[in-house]
């Protein structure tokens, strides 16, 4: 799981944030975010860090598990009234 910051991705304003799961480190998959490599591209164009504070006690955790709590964490960023991307 990791979780990154994004500046103004709706253009009003706002931040956001992208929640994802990864089998790598989550600064191996923001940097490759970030050089293009399998990125959402919403992260390479409004990533600016990750979050650890949001997911590091989530951390490590089997796929299965990864899969449904990469919904609910997205979902209660949304409930917060953050603008949310990734976690499908």
């Amino acid at each position: 799981m990791y979780v990154v910051y994004l500046r103004d991705p709706e253009g009003d304003g706002r931040a956001g944030y992208y929640v994802g799961m990864t089998g790598l480190s989550p600064e191996e998959r923001f940097a490759n975010h970030k050089k293009g490599y399998k990125a959402a591209g919403i992260v390479k164009r409004c990533g600016e860090r990750l979050v650890p504070r949001l997911y590091t006690h989530l951390n490590p955790m089997p796929y299965k598990k990864a899969v449904d709590m990469e919904v609910a964490l997205a979902d209660s960023l949304r409930k917060r009234g953050y603008v949310v991307y990734g976690g499908h």
